[in-house]
């Protein structure tokens, strides 16, 4: 009886030594999450962006007849170099020699009117002096006069007039440069202001290029440009913004911006493809490109994770400068900040992280 107590004791002891063995042994320690991490430094910093474009003349002319007629010559060709007054083409003349005609005839009618009324009216003031005839008459005869000399006014006027459209017949260059465009052939008929010529001048070239509306934003008036030309692989020259249009196209939605070069190399031509690098405004400097699941979204205000030296990770509130699909292109970062590009919302503020080493460095944009 005794022995089947003592074995009962013995198990009840080894049960409680066995308990409190296993209250004093420690819980295994949690691992920290492995993240993966983009490093903020050149390579993903958004300092410029590259458009096609193509030479253009700063000045480009739509040319014109100042009157209507049948084009009777045609000059020059696509192409063509021009100086100024320089005959590009010559209108039928016959119907306007016509008015000319015309109107130096009435010009002259109106002179022999204008003189016969100054006669009478030479005459009437000396026998108005002579008390001869009454002040009514001799008004009558001033006023003959004054309408005879505002008729030969009239008359003169419409002779010039009449002579300078004889002179507008013949198109002449009022710039030197190169013919781009033909619009009207010998034998058409056209109407004044039509356009029938396109000059360009080649004393100042530009390059024209047509930016996204969600990039328009990043340039600016007088930023500068480099400029290469496909055609011309060796020759890349600097270039300045001169003009950003404030409207989108229609079609495309997209903005036309027109680079100067103040430098353009000898055998730069019309036309020619170029690539253009432009440099952001200062407002886009500090702008860093990160994917989209970089942004932790805390209410309305986007933030992103920074991996401190000792490998915990704390919230640093972003601006969006703009996104895509896959990218998000963001302020408020500094060279050398480490960014949380996977996992964000499992991540709490403190909480210590081991990064993947094969994703640390930033990518290139």
């Amino acid at each position: 009886m005794n022995i089947r107590i003592i074995k009962f004791l013995c198990l009840g002891l080894a049960a409680i030594f066995l308990t409190i063995g296993c209250g004093k042994k420690e819980a295994p320690a949690a691992i920290a999450p492995l993240v993966k991490t983009q490093k903020i430094d050149a390579a993903s910093d958004s300092l410029s962006n590259t458009y096609a474009g193509s030479v253009h003349g700063r000045y480009e002319t739509n040319l014109s007849f100042q009157v209507g007629g049948k084009i009777l010559q045609r000059t020059v060709q696509a192409g063509d170099r021009v100086h100024v007054g320089d005959i590009l083409m010559t209108l039928d003349s016959k119907d306007i020699v016509q008015q000319v005609n015309q109107s130096e005839a009435k010009a002259e009618a109106a002179y022999a009117e204008l003189q016969l009324a100054k006669a009478n009216l030479s005459r009437y003031n000396q026998l108005f002096a002579q008390n001869a005839v009454p002040k009514a008459s001799l008004d009558q005869y001033q006023t003959t006069y004054n309408s005879a000399l505002a008729g030969y006014q009239q008359a003169t006027a419409q002779t010039f007039q009449d002579r300078n459209s004889l002179s507008y017949t013949n198109l002449t260059a009022d710039a030197d440069g190169v013919i781009s465009a033909i619009d009207a052939e010998a034998g058409q008929v056209i109407s004044a202001g039509q356009t029938v010529l396109t000059l360009v001048q080649t004393n100042e070239l530009e390059v024209e290029i047509n930016v996204p509306e969600n990039n328009i934003g990043e340039l600016a008036v007088n930023a500068h440009a480099l400029v290469s030309f496909w055609a011309l692989p060796d020759s890349s020259v600097d270039g300045t913004i001169r003009e950003i249009s404030p409207v989108a196209d229609p079609t495309a939605r997209t903005y036309r911006v027109r680079i100067s070069l103040p430098q353009p190399p000898d055998n730069l031509k019309l036309g020619m493809t170029a690539g253009v690098v432009c440099t952001l405004s200062d407002t886009a400097s500090s702008t860093y490109i990160l994917p989209l699941s970089a942004i932790y979204q805390t209410g309305n205000n986007p933030e992103v994770w920074i991996v401190s030296e000792d490998k915990t990770v704390s919230l640093k509130q972003v601006q969006v400068f703009s996104f895509d699909e896959n990218h998000v292109k963001v302020l408020g970062l500094n060279n050398g900040d480490i960014v949380v590009t996977a996992g964000v919302q499992k991540l709490r503020d403190g909480e210590t992280v081991r990064l993947d080493d094969s994703n640390t460095k930033g990518s290139n944009t």
